[in-house]
């Protein structure tokens, strides 16, 4: 049984220039079906929203613009938060290292509570 392959987006602007290509008659569609991997189906609904206007060159950029928006946001909020993590390990005091014998957690002391059995 062959792996399913993941959904591929396409920008705005590959659409846009696919489909001035073939509407200027420099590649066919089938040619562009064949040469891109895309479905006839997909390649129809994209020439009919290039024919209404609803892809065009503005458009197309400003999408890859907010994608790019999107991914420096991401990125300074990552970045805020390594900060935020850095200053608090370089101002909270250095752990005391503990024997090896004696277990210690950084939530508890270094002595466990005694459970059921030791507890008297």
């Amino acid at each position: 049984m062959p792996a399913r392959s993941c959904y591929r987006r396409h920008s705005g602007e590959f659409k846009f220039q696919l489909c001035a290509d073939i509407r200027a008659g420099k590649i066919g569609r089938r040619e562009a079906s064949r040469t891109h991997g895309i479905s006839a189906n997909l390649m129809q609904m994209w020439l009919t929203q290039y024919d209404r206007g609803d892809l065009n060159a503005e458009e197309a950029a400003a999408s890859v613009v907010a994608e790019y928006e999107a991914k420096v946001a991401a990125l300074e909020r990552k970045v805020g938060q390594l900060t935020m993590e850095l200053d608090l390990l370089k101002k909270s005091p250095r752990l005391r290292l503990v024997s090896d014998s004696a277990s210690s957690s950084i939530v508890s002391d270094p002595h466990p509570a005694p459970s059921g059995k030791d507890a008297k």
